[in-house]
């Protein structure tokens, strides 16, 4: 068995709960502590006393930690980097990584990068300098997702066509729904994407800004379509779930009843000879976890082992989240926007910027 020693860069503050302080980075430590051949080694952040609470919660050695996640990388030469700081410099200390020759693999959080031309950067520069990157969509190696997937496989419901998804926002979360959509369609890419959006009260998440509501429709190559509702409480319930899967002989549905509850099943499946629903036993799992990150954790160092392309690979996570700017892209145009993308920078605060979208704080 290989051993990794792994690195962090963005420990966050400890026990944080909220957006602006969530620290991802202990999660993503639980899930390597658990892997027999993972040693965390080193840690960096710009705030040192979190990188000091960080180390002290996970063995870190003292002269280990850093506020110079380059001066980390130099005298610690760690195998794997967990980078786990705000989208808007994702870019940034990913390539740091990746151009640095010292590093196998980097795990980012998600979403990528709130800057289209980054999220291809990052990808582009992992495939030259031969790193295995990944991101955080850590929801696809959910139980309830990968039975849904293995139903849908076995033909329960027939040819798949169309997936439908109801998320909170487009970005923060509706990273996980437009992944979970090309998961369900076998990584298929699209052809095209149309929609709309409404952004009239501020919402930064971890300094990004995140639409109010949004109605997404996309097409994949294989003709398989999309939807997405977007706003909790609002928009999203024109879905009424997680995620549906509608085939030529049936529906399945995830975590019925999100966004606005969880009180409804996690799985269930209406095949064309059913007369009414099964729920479909996932045991204690839901739509948030357990165990997510240390799925995900474990898959990227499986796949650095043998080698493989891991389901959460950079050019994954790049369908997914061209999906987030071509339908800001859509909106921005007042038209559909077809694929390969052809769209620079962030849309979105494109039309913030200029005014055309104005965001009030709220009270």
């Amino acid at each position: 068995m290989t051993q990794h020693t792994v690195a962090f860069v963005g420990t966050g503050k400890p026990q944080g709960e909220d957006a602006t302080g969530f620290a991802m980075a202990y999660k993503h430590a639980e899930a390597y502590d658990a892997l027999e051949n993972c040693e965390i080694v080193a840690c960096a952040d710009i705030v040192r006393e979190n990188a000091e609470a960080f180390a002290d919660t996970n063995g870190i050695d003292d002269g280990h930690v850093y506020e110079d996640y380059e001066e980390m990388l130099s005298e610690a030469e760690p195998d794997i980097v967990s980078v786990t700081v705000p989208p808007a410099i994702h870019s940034d200390i990913v390539l740091g990584c990746v151009r640095s020759g010292v590093v196998e693999a980097v795990h980012c959080e998600k979403p990528m990068a709130d800057d289209w031309n980054d999220c291809v950067e990052m990808v582009d520069a992992a495939e030259e300098y031969d790193v295995q990157l990944t991101f955080n969509h850590q929801r696809r190696m959910g139980t309830p997702f990968r039975k849904a997937k293995e139903l849908l496989d076995d033909g329960e419901i027939g040819e798949l066509e169309r997936v439908e998804f109801a998320a909170a926002n487009l970005f923060d979360y509706g990273t996980h729904s437009f992944d979970l959509c090309n998961f369900y369609n076998d990584e298929c890419d699209s052809e095209w994407v149309m929609a709309q959006i409404e952004y009239s009260e501020e919402n930064v998440l971890f300094g990004a800004h995140n639409t109010n509501e949004a109605i997404v429709q996309w097409k994949y190559d294989n003709g398989v379509f999309g939807y997405g509702a977007t706003g909790a409480g609002t928009v999203a319930e024109a879905v009424g779930c997680h995620h549906r899967l509608v085939g030529t002989e049936g529906r399945i549905e995830v975590g019925v009843g999100f966004c606005s509850s969880d009180d409804g099943p996690t799985l269930r499946i209406k095949r064309s000879s059913d007369d009414d629903w099964e729920t479909i036993d996932v045991g204690e799992a839901g739509v948030h976890g357990p165990d997510f990150h240390e799925a995900a954790i474990e898959h990227l160092v499986t796949s650095l082992d043998e080698g493989t392309e891991p389901e959460l690979s950079g050019q994954n996570a790049l369908r997914a989240t061209g999906l987030i700017f071509g339908a800001w892209e859509s909106a921005r145009q007042r038209s559909r926007v077809d694929f390969p993308l052809d769209v620079d920078g962030n849309p979105l605060e494109s039309m913030i910027e200029s005014g055309e979208l104005q965001p009030q704080q709220s009270d």
